[in-house]
């Protein structure tokens, strides 16, 4: 059977391009989320995206119109929120996202005649994904890689050492309103391929795999990426050989890495304890 077997239909051709970028994506900026410890913003932005995308199938909107329009709102609110001195990022994202998913969930219990179209939203679509689609998924990365490449030394100050960058000029109220942007936006991208389910594991699991691999901040930036790309195309690759969901395929293609570098990792442990360094002394 030859390799290139599944290049030879549009659907997975498209449905690769998607995951490859998506991977990349969604391992960029994953790297901030990860060192912000804001893994769970991913998940809350994914459900919160549900209930955008459940209103614009049921107003024949564009998926992207009327769920990104929602994703923006839902994230400024998550940052309005998070900004009071009495209430938590984790708890003002909770608030917005669970609120947002129940809201699709009521409207979804009304009118039972997309069932179809609100799988897609949970579970992922990307052999479903259109040349259109591919098209405004590849020119969200662009947008979204040249903003967090030009704003690169505001974030890592931001992230690092938030009340020395104020005192430095960097705004992090801006800095952080528009990562929470571009993390909404990423997010909408995302889930049409991996589905709410699956979005934050694209963006936690390769950072923290990159992360096994260095402790230097730029290759971090580097690496990461290139993982998510790897996991994306093999996970793409394997889902059409295993007949599995592609989404599921990739996500657990990432873990499988993760796990064997945690056991690789757990083994080095073990050797250093039980043959320690001569001691000259």
């Amino acid at each position: 059977m030859s390799l290139l077997l599944p290049f030879e239909y549009e659907f997975f051709r498209n449905g690769f391009i998607a995951a490859v970028v998506v991977g990349a994506l969604c391992g960029f900026i994953g790297v901030y989320v990860v060192l912000r410890r804001m893994s769970y913003i991913g998940h809350g932005l994914s459900h919160a995206i549900f209930g955008g995308a459940v209103l614009s199938y049921v107003m024949n909107l564009n998926f992207f119109i009327g769920a990104g329009l929602w994703a923006l709102f839902a994230g400024f609110l998550i940052h309005l929120i998070s900004h009071r001195r009495w209430v938590g990022a984790d708890a003002a994202i909770g608030v917005v996202t669970t609120s947002s998913f129940a809201l699709g969930v009521a409207i979804v219990s009304t009118y039972r005649s997309f069932t179809r179209n609100i799988e897609a939203a949970l579970f992922g679509n990307i052999l479903g994904i259109t040349q259109k689609d591919l098209c405004i998924v590849v020119l969200i990365a662009l947008m979204v890689f040249s903003v967090l490449i030009i704003l690169r030394r505001q974030l890592l100050f931001a992230t690092f050492d938030p009340e020395v960058a104020s005192a430095y000029g960097v705004s992090t109220g801006k800095i952080d309103l528009i990562f929470i942007t571009l993390l909404a936006v990423t997010v909408l991208a995302s889930t049409q391929i991996l589905g709410v389910t699956l979005v934050a594991a694209a963006m936690v699991i390769p950072p923290v795999i990159a992360r096994y691999l260095t402790n230097r901040f730029q290759r971090l930036l580097i690496l990461s990426p290139i993982i998510g790309t790897l996991c994306g195309a093999a996970g793409m690759y394997l889902s059409f050989y295993l007949d599995i969901s592609s989404a599921a395929t990739i996500v657990l293609t990432a873990a499988a890495l993760f796990f064997f570098l945690e056991v690789l990792s757990w083994f080095r442990r073990q050797q250093r304890t039980r043959h320690p360094p001569l001691s000259i002394s």
